[in-house]
């Protein structure tokens, strides 16, 4: 082999080999992470333990009615479902990208009848045109545009797979939020009609002591008060109770209207939850691990910009056979092209590619703050269910001491009532302290369970990957 062609050979693969034009990327790194969470208590591990579900996270709470309900938002949930399919969209405008590595090869045909005039005969003469042929054309990926596209493509589908794993923790957790809301409602629905019966054998007693003459019409209309004023609490309970299980049915993809949880007045104990190491966090996060993946996307996109002030090189091949006979592939009749097409460089564009280039380092740098952002988002919302949790604990024992005071201070008053040695107004003081007394630890309890879900959701909710 000549020297010549042996350096064009050399040439022409180091050419089709092409070259990289995009920044090199690194993944971000966020270099103030602590080594623990400030707000972690002693309740919370570092581990989740063995019976915990890995991927199947709220099983750690332990209602079988909830993982009923959790259960189904897989296959009933719309939402999910629309970001299914954005999921499928991404991963499809991967292959379309991917396909610019190869030939595209196009086929031609057609069958003409066509007539013609002979001036010197004047008479019209008939024939028939057949063509048949094909195309072969093939862009080498010189500067390694094509690879930046399929780059970026690839990377924002892996963001959008991001996207649907943050769409379904956060339908996960929006469920499991509105379920224990709805317990906590149970809860005081059961609460509230033990004390309507209460409070009318309350009124039938004070009706009773003021037809004996030992009580008057004051303290009659007193508690009358406060039996009517617990029946409309209850009532605002029932309603809340009903848009809470509405809420519910539309996240599992049901009617309302034929749908229905059944009530149940108890409240499951708080679990303790597990919390990994902060610098774990960034890893379990899937809309922070969506964020990077936007970066890495720009950062090809810088590529595929820089790549536009560089000239194309389109190899091409054509072939066919064309005949006026009726034998297509008679002698002599095949044509053929072979070379490579230069595509025209742009001199002037009024600063168009310039200008593109810039949007696409701007883009990154808009990737990198969005980044740094999601990551401080998840650390604070670590944060805060840690903080919520850790002082809900103390809340619910005071109030667990605040029932017990009320409670007796209740049958104290009572008491005294039915001797005569307080009016009906100390007593119904002391009703109203109690019920408000359980009303809020039911609250409390509730916020604690809601939080659980809460944390989970900041922990990016798979134990799996903790």
């Amino acid at each position: 082999m000549r020297p010549e062609w042996r350096r064009g050979i050399v040439l022409l693969v180091s050419l089709l080999c092409g070259c990289d034009l995009s920044p090199r990327y690194r993944k971000p790194v966020m270099a103030d992470i602590p080594a623990t969470f400030r707000e972690s208590g002693p309740w919370t591990p570092v581990t989740p333990a063995d019976s915990v579900g890995r991927g199947a996270w709220w099983k750690i709470m332990d209602d079988d009615e909830l993982d009923r309900l959790e259960d189904r938002i897989e296959h009933g949930s719309p939402q999910l479902a629309a970001a299914v399919a954005r999921y499928d969209q991404a991963r499809a405008l991967v292959r379309r990208a991917r396909a610019e590595f190869f030939p595209q090869v196009d086929a031609t045909a057609s069958a003409q009848r066509e007539r013609a005039l002979f001036p010197a005969t004047g008479r019209y003469y008939e024939y028939r045109d057949y063509d048949a042929g094909g195309t072969i054309s093939w862009e080498p990926d010189i500067w390694g545009r094509i690879r930046n596209l399929v780059r970026a493509a690839r990377a924002d589908a892996q963001a959008s797979a991001g996207d649907l794993a943050s769409l379904r923790l956060s339908l996960e957790g929006e469920l499991g939020d509105d379920y224990f809301q709805l317990r906590g409602l149970d809860a005081r629905i059961s609460l509230l009609q033990k004390t309507m019966a209460a409070y009318s054998a309350a009124l039938d007693l004070t009706t009773k002591r003021f037809a004996g003459g030992a009580s008057n019409e004051l303290d009659v209309g007193r508690a009358r008060t406060q039996l009517a004023t617990v029946q409309s609490r209850l009532e605002q309970q029932v309603a809340d109770r009903a848009l809470l299980e509405h809420a519910i049915a539309v996240l599992v993809g049901e009617q309302p209207s034929t749908f229905s949880v059944t009530p149940r007045d108890d409240l499951v104990p708080v679990p303790v939850i597990p919390v990994t190491a902060p610098s774990r966090l960034l890893e379990r996060r899937p809309d922070v691990a969506s964020a990077e993946r936007h970066m890495l996307a720009a950062n090809a996109r810088i590529g595929v910009a820089k790549a536009a002030f560089f000239p194309n090189i389109t190899l091409g091949a054509t072939g066919g056979s064309e005949s006026t006979t009726n034998t297509l592939l008679s002698a002599g009749s095949g044509v053929w092209a072979l070379g490579p097409a230069l595509a025209t460089l742009a001199i002037f564009d009024g600063g168009r590619r310039f200008a593109n280039l810039a949007i696409t380092h701007a883009e990154y740098a808009e990737a990198a703050a969005n980044y740094r952002q999601v990551a401080l988002n998840a650390f604070r919302e670590v944060e805060d269910q840690l903080a919520l949790l850790n002082h809900l604990a103390d809340a619910s024992a005071r109030q667990d001491e605040a029932v017990a005071a009320a409670t007796r201070t209740d049958q104290l008053a009572a008491i005294q009532y039915r001797e005569g040695a307080v009016d009906y107004l100390q007593v119904v003081i002391a009703q109203t302290a109690e019920l408000q007394a359980r009303e809020d630890l039911i609250t409390v309890n509730t916020r604690r369970l809601v939080g659980g879900i809460d944390l989970i959701r900041a922990m990016g909710g798979d134990w799996g990957r903790g």
